[in-house]
């Protein structure tokens, strides 16, 4: 099957000059995690959720985005597809003729066809061997840095008693993301107060003042925003059954669990392109 077979051809997409708030609000219209950025006609690059959370102080896109970023062409496989979005670590390829973009396909595009396909193999292979979960009490900007120094789009959530009690998504984390305007001021002073021979009024003046508008996370607990009904599986369960359950629900992933109701790790949907390696 060929790319564009199942691409999306109305790509949601950014422009540069641009603003994060642009994003923001395409990606919870869209309900996307991030979009190409084209100026001139051409892609330049791309930019997501997580750049924004590891970014909270940058609001212009063109520092946001990943420049050059990885293409496809429309009569590429999807097995290729897959095998580029394994390889790099990335969720979205925009399709590209020439320089044009006519379309994107994602991680969740692939996991559709699969779910339409014979895959009845165990899961259990396909599961990740690290998995990062977060604890229900914990500060949503404790959360969100840990999420972004596992590098991980989702987490599980346990409270106290180890029990599995809900999910915690970069979604999540960005709609409950707020936008701070402050004031900050930088000294072009050419001296120091210990410096006997600068001008007093040098000092006093020659200040720069100038607007900042941070993104900041509440100060709010994983609880309060977390997803509490939360689908699972467990190591039995068949590929295309758990691609069906992602497609369906449009999840990203799906926490896994013992047949106790532990969790035992976590599997993504890229995890399940392996299965067209």
């Amino acid at each position: 099957m060929r790319i564009r077979d199942i691409m999306v051809e109305n790509v949601a997409y950014v422009t540069v000059p641009g603003t994060r708030e642009v994003i923001m609000e395409i990606c919870k219209e869209r309900y996307i995690s991030g979009v190409p950025v084209v100026k001139g006609g051409k892609v330049e690059g791309v930019v997501t959720r997580q750049d924004l959370l590891k970014n909270p102080n940058e609001r212009q896109i063109a520092l946001l985005m990943s420049r050059n970023p990885v293409t496809i062409s429309p009569e590429a496989t999807i097995a290729e597809a897959a095998r580029i979005i394994r390889s790099r670590g990335i969720r979205r390829l925009p399709v590209v003729e020439g320089e044009k973009l006519v379309g994107i396909i994602t991680a969740a595009d692939i996991v559709r066809e699969i779910a339409k396909g014979g895959y009845k193999v165990p899961i259990g292979d396909y599961v990740g061997e690290k998995t990062i979960a977060i604890w229900d009490e914990m500060p949503l900007s404790v959360a969100g840095r840990i999420m972004e120094l596992g590098k991980v789009k989702a987490a599980p959530v346990l409270n106290l008693e180890l029990e599995l009690v809900g999910l915690i998504t970069d979604r999540d984390l960005i709609n409950a993301a707020v936008i701070e305007d402050e004031t900050e001021h930088s000294d072009l002073s050419l001296g120091a107060d210990e410096d006997a021979w600068t001008w007093e009024g040098m000092r006093d003046t020659m200040k720069l003042y100038y607007g900042v508008s941070k993104m900041k996370l509440p100060g709010k607990r994983v609880r309060e925003v977390m997803v509490k009904e939360v689908v699972t599986a467990t190591r039995n369960c068949e590929v295309i059954e758990c691609a069906g359950k992602m497609s369906e629900n449009k999840f990203d992933q799906l926490p896994v669990i013992s047949t106790r109701g532990k969790l035992v790790g976590m599997l993504y949907d890229t995890d399940l392109l392996k299965v067209l390696e």
